[in-house]
């Protein structure tokens, strides 16, 4: 069974954050902030800071949750930045590939999620433009369309024939 989290705030989450990463954490929040497109919201979602499309815009998830564009954990070892529109839009993911390997920075990532120890271990300028490129109605479109069966088929029923 999963255990509940506690619902926190985002000033009761940057609270929590480890004195030694909170001036990366400050420092990712702020990038990412600074280019958020109208329409997302700043929460706190799945345990970590999260830039979301807000549920009075989008009310029907498949989880109940809001749809998270990114979020941002601080967990024992590393930080780890989600990057959602990373992971469901090959075009974004191989710009951001691209745009990350020009820093010379090494990246470590997994499906969406971008693994860091330390500030400089992450490009904020590559960050910042990967979430300034996908809007919320595109955001919304994106996943409407993943969550629709392009041509269902009909299950019949087979009998079983016994011998």
């Amino acid at each position: 069974m999963v255990k509940e989290r506690p619902a926190l705030t985002v000033n009761q989450w940057l609270a929590s954050v480890p004195a030694e990463r909170k001036d990366a954490i400050n420092a990712v929040r702020n990038a990412v902030n600074e280019h958020l497109p109208q329409g997302y919201e700043e929460t706190v979602d799945w345990g970590m800071l999260a830039w979301v499309v807000p549920l009075a815009t989008r009310p029907n998830t498949h989880n109940g949750h809001p749809l998270m564009l990114a979020a941002l954990g601080a967990h024992t070892k590393l930080m780890t930045l989600y990057l959602m529109s990373v992971y469901g839009d090959p075009k974004i993911r191989r710009g951001f590939e691209i745009a990350y390997k020009r820093t010379g920075k090494k990246l470590d990532m997994g499906g969406c999620c971008v693994h860091f120890k330390k500030l400089d271990d992450l490009p904020l300028d590559v960050v910042g433009n990967t979430i300034a490129r996908v809007a919320v109605d595109q955001y919304v479109e994106r996943y409407e369309n993943s969550r629709t069966k392009k041509n269902p088929k009909k299950k019949t029923k087979t009998k079983k024939v016994k011998r």
